[in-house]
């Protein structure tokens, strides 16, 4: 008895000592996959996070700057209405109207 355990232990001993160079090499394929599909890519960078600005107790609230656009004249806003009224094909009086309420906008 004790000499038919000794070729098998020495068989498994064998077994699992031995380099096993063709699992190194293998690589998990997903069901449905092929090994000739290229390597996914490493994932993006995490974004970054910024700690916001805290505002001075005693500093002054600033405000932004808002540029004020130069208007134009009563009679500019007239033309430019009384235009754009023909160029939607109103008739005069219906043109004049529209003027009246475009250019008091």
């Amino acid at each position: 008895m004790f000499a038919m355990k000794v070729p098998i232990v020495i068989c498994l001993a064998c077994v699992l000592l031995a380099p096993c160079a063709a699992s190194a090499q293998q690589q998990f394929i997903p069901p449905g996959g092929s090994q000739f599909n290229p390597p996914l890519p490493a994932p993006p960078p995490p974004p970054r996070i910024e700690v916001p600005a805290i505002p001075k107790m005693d500093a002054p609230p600033s405000q932004p700057y808002v540029r004020a656009e130069p208007s134009s004249s009563f009679g500019e806003r007239i033309s430019k209405c009384l235009d754009e009224g023909a160029a939607a094909g109103l008739d005069p009086a219906e043109r004049s109207t529209y003027s009246r309420n475009c250019a008091n906008r």
